[in-house]
């Protein structure tokens, strides 16, 4: 940092752990008033930490990095230049040469597809701890459970779409053991569907359960028509009776539960609906700048040489 005349400040986060490490991050602060520490009582995950970190930031450009020693601080100017220099909101590193097992790498792949395929983001790493940021991303978004691994997607979801990454460089594990387990791996989908159809669907949830509610509906509606028209047929018009008992028949059934659920799906998304309204209108939307307008709220004040780049 200094080597490159950066005015800077590093911000360790100990999430609860049980060596020295809070001792040594004191002395470190004692020595460098640039280097600061937030502490947990237990351990509370990535995104906790992340997040804790992004809300007491002050740079203009927010860099994040792993700390078991794999990657590289030399890669900071490069991506600073990307996010001063080209405008970029957010810029996420690729692994391209990943010292890691088979175990993690092929998973790690997979996963990385899916994401790209179902977000519409064209990044090869999605999970890379190496990230750089305008501060105005971090200061807008909200990271927590595991959403750390679909950052770039929740930027994405608030408007910040000029994503970009960077091959970075990846150094083997010397130091203490990954914590990759294939439960994280599914828990990861789960948390990329919720994501998806909170992004989606957050502020018109009547248009994914009113769908669907309709779609089964219609389909009940129909199930009953025929089994209706089969009944006066065999009454009526034909005069030969029905093999089975209308309440005997597979559709009959297929009716009853296609109506059922149509129903609940629209009155879930009417009550969703409601929910949606009431929060719409108990916060404000997204504003990063204001021009000609009194003071900006200090909430989303950012301190910038070059107008902050909105879109791609």
């Amino acid at each position: 940092m200094e080597t490159h005349g950066f005015s800077y400040e590093v911000i360790f986060i100990d999430d609860g752990s049980t060596d020295r490490t809070w001792e040594e991050i004191k002395k470190i602060s004692l020595v460098n008033p640039a280097f600061k520490g937030i502490k947990f009582n237990r351990n509370f995950g990535k995104s906790a930490a992340l997040h804790s970190a992004f809300k007491i930031v002050q740079g203009e450009v927010v860099i994040t990095m792993d700390a078991d020693l794999q990657d590289s601080p030399e890669e900071i100017p490069a991506l600073y230049n990307m996010i001063r220099e080209q405008g970029y909101h957010l810029v996420s590193g690729w692994k391209k040469k990943r010292h890691d097992p088979l175990s993690k790498t092929i998973p790690s792949r997979f996963f990385n597809y899916v994401t790209r395929k179902i977000s519409g983001i064209d990044l090869h790493d999605f999970n890379c701890g190496l990230k750089a940021y305008n501060v105005v991303v971090v200061k807008n978004i909200t990271v927590y459970g595991e959403m750390h691994r679909y950052i770039p997607v929740i930027a994405k979801w608030a408007g910040f779409t000029n994503i970009g990454e960077r091959v970075v460089e990846h150094h083997e594990r010397k130091y203490g053991r990954s914590k990759f387990g294939w439960e994280r791996f599914m828990r990861g989908f789960l948390d990329l569907l919720s994501i998806t159809f909170i992004g989606k669907f957050a502020k018109r949830p009547m248009h994914f359960f009113g769908f669907w509610g309709v779609v089964f509906f219609l389909a009940g509606t129909g199930f009953t028509i025929k089994i209706l028209w089969d009944k006066l047929d065999s009454v009526f018009l034909s005069k030969i009776p029905l093999k089975r008992d209308v309440t005997e028949q597979p559709i009959f059934y297929f009716a009853l539960i296609a109506l059922v659920l149509g129903t609940q799906l629209f009155l879930t998304g009417f009550i969703a609906e409601l929910i949606a309204r009431q929060s719409i209108s108990k916060k404000d939307y997204l504003i990063i700048e204001k021009t000609g307008l009194d003071a900006v709220p200090e909430k989303f004040q950012v301190t910038t040489s070059q107008p902050v780049r909105l879109g791609t």
